[in-house]
Parts: C-alpha cells; sequence; structure tokens
C-alpha cells in the first residue's frame, strides 16, 4: 500500500463530513489507543478560518493609465453603457457582487493586465 502525504490526508478531511471524522477518530481511538480528536478540532476551525467568504465584490480602485481598456472591460463584464462604465472607471466602485472567488480572480486578472488596480472584498 502506497504511503499517504499528509496533503492528501488533509484533502481527504476537508471532503467528509462531521460524522465521516467522528468515525475516523473513534476508530483512531481503537486502533492505536490515543486521541486524536484534541488536534482535529483545533484543526477544524483554522481550516474554515483560511478559506474565507466564497463569494465576494469585485471593486475597481483605480483605472490606471489605459482607461479605455478598463471602460472596455467594464462594459464586458456588466453590460452597462458607455456613460456608465466610463463613471466606474473614473471614480471607481462595483464592478461585480457576490461572485466566486475563483471568477473574481480571474476578472481581477483582466483589469490588471490593462492597468487598472481592483480590490477584492
Amino acid at each position: 500500500m502506497a504511503k499517504l502525504t499528509r496533503e492528501d490526508f488533509i484533502s481527504a478531511l476537508k471532503e467528509m463530513s462531521i460524522l465521516e471524522i467522528k468515525e475516523l477518530v473513534d476508530a483512531m481511538k481503537e486502533e492505536f489507543g490515543v486521541d486524536p480528536s484534541a488536534v482535529a478540532v483545533a484543526a477544524a476551525p483554522a481550516a474554515a478560518v483560511e478559506e474565507g467568504p466564497s463569494k465576494v465584490n469585485v471593486v475597481l480602485t483605480a483605472a490606471g493609465a489605459n482607461k479605455i481598456a478598463v471602460i472596455k472591460i467594464v462594459r464586458d463584464l456588466t453590460g452597462l453603457g458607455l456613460k456608465e462604465a466610463k463613471d466606474i472607471a473614473d471614480n471607481g466602485g462595483n464592478v461585480k457582487e457576490g461572485v466566486d472567488k475563483e471568477e473574481a480572480e480571474k476578472i481581477k486578472a483582466q483589469f490588471e493586465e490593462a492597468g487598472a488596480t481592483v480590490e477584492l472584498k
């Protein structure tokens, strides 16, 4: 049997339900005579904190030197008219609200390629 790496074990734990983890802890107590629950309980809240919110807002803070490209990106993402997109590029503001972190990172990369400054909140 191949040795399970620490990363593989943690990844497997993240996919388990609370009941499955409890059963695993009970099996470890029985097999090894140790109580790993103190360690498992302490690690669970830390993992939850690291993930952060699953939905974020993409906020344009500065358009940078290439404002026309930024306006085009705002229009493509939001469907806004030229005037509204220009207002966001000039003054900053929310471009997208309540998007997944992964999508927000892609949007942020688009803006940064155009020279804009974007925050994820």
